[in-house]
């Protein structure tokens, strides 16, 4: 039999093959990302192989020597061979493709275009722009390649051959090019070609300097008095911001609710000395709401005959004690005799002759 037709081999690759993940496809790396991470990785292993093999011995010998590595074929094989992981066919593929193109670069061209990058992803194949530029021609990007964004912003496409050059500011900057400062910020420091913009004090919304007196505007949660913005105590309104069984507490522009002590109904604060009231079970005791031992009272809170009483958090528990059966009016001590058992009302009195 021969081998298996064009259409037959594809069939057979898309049975054996893996399906892609989802979403795997909006990962895959774009062209310009590929090719420079070949060059960073190719970079490295200039890096690695530097002085290779050389150390000691006759100087004289290793500096002939080192000059013919430098440049020579057995050093560029070092590096490719080190390029790509062996799972990595993405890398392969692009190396297999363009071997012939580094190796010229590698023999011929690199000291006249010593940044490998440039003439391979930018000039050669075309997939990059330089740092500072953009799109499929390479445009400057806005505010000039060499400071993009006045440098408090990121180009969008910068260095690739995608995006539009818009800018994209830092935080604290806006506008086209990201020279002015967004509110909570204020100009600090500026010049024709130079904008720092420096966070306002947490209580303005606008301001023209660093403090709460230098507030354009105050910021949500505080309040112009005297010449500053103050924050507004919210716990204090008339009307409570937190539910019955909360407390407020205030904190610089805003509030927060926390929930009461278990024991409280309503409070003030945390813990159960800030109780308004106490839940049933408690009482107020040196300001605290405590546990009543309603098994040390006065009055019996067990009542029927040879019950003991055990205290518990807020309640009690009325148990017959070992030994004894619980009935609906009172503990009865229960006797074994044999196998049979023998209830006795009055454990004073002999057996009946029935229980005999």
């Amino acid at each position: 039999m021969g081998p298996p037709a064009p259409a037959t081999l594809g069939l057979l690759l898309l049975l054996v093959l893996p399906p892609l993940p989802p979403g795997e496809a909006a990962k895959k790396a774009t062209p310009c990302k590929r090719c420079r991470e070949l060059v960073d990785k190719f970079n490295q292993g200039m890096v690695d192989t530097a002085k290779k093999n050389f150390g000691g011995g006759n100087t004289a010998w290793e500096e002939k020597s080192l000059s013919k590595y430098e440049f020579s074929e057995v050093r560029l094989l070092e590096i490719t061979e080190s390029l790509c992981g062996s799972s990595d066919f993405e890398c392969h593929s692009l190396l297999e493709e363009h071997e012939e193109r580094l190796e010229a670069w590698w023999l011929r061209l690199k000291k006249e275009y010593p940044n490998l990058f440039e003439w391979f992803c930018v000039k050669t194949l075309q997939v990059c722009c330089s740092p500072g530029t953009y799109g499929p021609d390479c445009l400057a990007c806005q505010g000039g390649s060499e400071r993009p964004c006045s440098g408090n912003g990121h180009c969008s496409g910068d260095g690739s051959r995608q995006g539009d050059g818009s800018c994209q500011c830092h935080v604290g900057y806006q506008g086209a090019m990201c020279t002015d400062c967004a509110d909570g910020y204020f100009s600090s420091r500026r010049n024709e070609t130079h904008s720092i913009c420096t966070a306002c004090d947490e209580s303005c919304k606008t301001c023209t300097g660093p403090t709460n007196r230098d507030c354009g505007q105050c910021a949500v949660g505080w309040v112009q008095e005297d010449d500053a913005c103050v924050d507004v105590d919210e716990c204090a309104a008339e009307t409570p911001p937190c539910g019955d069984q909360q407390y407020c507490e205030n904190v610089n522009g805003s509030f927060v609710c926390e929930e009461c002590d278990s024991t409280c109904v309503g409070c003030t604060g945390q813990g159960p000395g800030r109780c308004k009231e106490c839940i049933p079970g408690y009482t107020k005791e040196s300001g605290q709401c405590t546990d009543v031992d309603e098994c040390a009272g006065t009055e019996k809170a067990c009542t029927r005959e040879n019950e003991n009483c055990y205290n518990t958090p807020g309640s009690y528990v009325c148990v017959c004690p070992e030994g004894f059966e619980d009935t609906e009016d009172a503990c009865v001590r229960t006797q074994t005799l044999g196998s049979a058992e023998v209830t006795e009302e009055d454990p004073t009195q002999p057996p009946s002759r029935e229980d005999l």
